[in-house]
């Protein structure tokens, strides 16, 4: 069978013209019209009713369109995957990542993956929200937590670790909780869920399992950013992801407290769909990211 004319059948399907078909295509109507003919010849059904008030599909044509249009799509869809292996990452890979683990964490992975690929372009979104992968064009997101769609892949990285601080000026005013229990004497500063409109309790491990303690503090923020510069401006005490705060933790700015009570670690993903697999830029994307920040154990 022959795969062009079977292209052009399903482009002049599509277009309900052979003239808007096979400008669509950069060839002839009269080469389209030989084509579609050779075609229906080889399957020895009629594809297509042609009269002088336009075209319409027969029921055989019908039949062999819903069959045969995902087919070539998907051969399609092959051909770019492959075409993408054989080159250089090169062009624009749309990327999406929480806020602060954008800014402190990816932004020096990125730097160096841009540097060994002058020819690709990321255009990258740094956002609390969660954005929409297919709908909004995005190559992949990181996404922490549980991916809850199976239709797309989620390559699990290092999970993200949690500290809780306060700066050495806020623990010699107020002292040193030695138990969670003990924070309800605290100013604990605390985030809106952008789920619930209410701020997030704090969670701790203790004896092997998870518990929530309903802290309470006089300042609370929309996002997580502004946590670790209100802690070190001694405000009170912040519960904050390790990386974001290894910094600040290491000048002496803020001082780990309970850490026999740490919170349990949050999965970090990289999600992106099956058709993106394949793909060059993402491939480049992943390999750094596994190099640099760590896969899942």
């Amino acid at each position: 069978m022959d795969l062009n004319a079977v292209r052009q059948f399903l482009k002049v399907a599509e277009c309900q013209s052979f003239t808007e078909a096979a400008v669509q295509l950069g060839v002839t109507q009269s080469g389209v019209s030989r084509a579609i003919g050779r075609l229906e010849q080889q399957l020895g059904v009629r594809l297509l009713h042609r009269n002088t008030r336009g075209l319409s599909l027969t029921p055989d044509g019908m039949l062999f369109y819903e069959r045969s249009a995902p087919l070539v799509g998907g051969l399609e869809e092959l051909r770019r995957q492959l075409q993408e292996r054989r080159c250089s990452p090169s062009g624009v890979l749309k990327l999406s990542a929480p806020s602060a683990f954008g800014r402190v964490a990816l932004m020096p992975i990125l730097a160096r993956l841009l540097e060994r690929h002058p020819q690709l372009q990321v255009d990258m979104v740094m956002t609390d929200r969660m954005v929409e992968l297919v709908d909004e064009g995005f190559d992949a997101v990181l996404r922490t937590g549980t991916i809850g769609d199976q239709r797309l892949i989620a390559r699990p990285l290092a999970p993200l670790d949690w500290v809780t601080i306060a700066s050495p000026d806020y623990l010699s005013r107020r002292g040193i909780p030695g138990h969670p229990r003990e924070l309800v004497a605290h100013n604990c500063l605390r985030v809106r869920s952008q789920h619930t409109g209410r701020p997030d309790n704090w969670c701790f491990s203790e004896s092997g399992r998870t518990c929530e303690v309903d802290v309470d503090g006089n300042l609370v923020f929309d996002h997580g950013d502004p946590l670790l510069d209100a802690a070190r401006q001694g405000v009170g005490i912040v519960q904050v992801m390790a990386f974001y705060a290894r910094e600040a933790l290491a000048r002496g700015e803020v001082q780990a407290i309970l850490v026999d009570h740490t919170r349990p670690a949050h999965p970090l993903s990289l999600v992106y769909q099956p058709s993106r697999q394949h793909s060059a830029k993402l491939q480049v994307l992943k390999d750094a990211l596994l190099q640099d920040w760590g896969a899942a154990e």
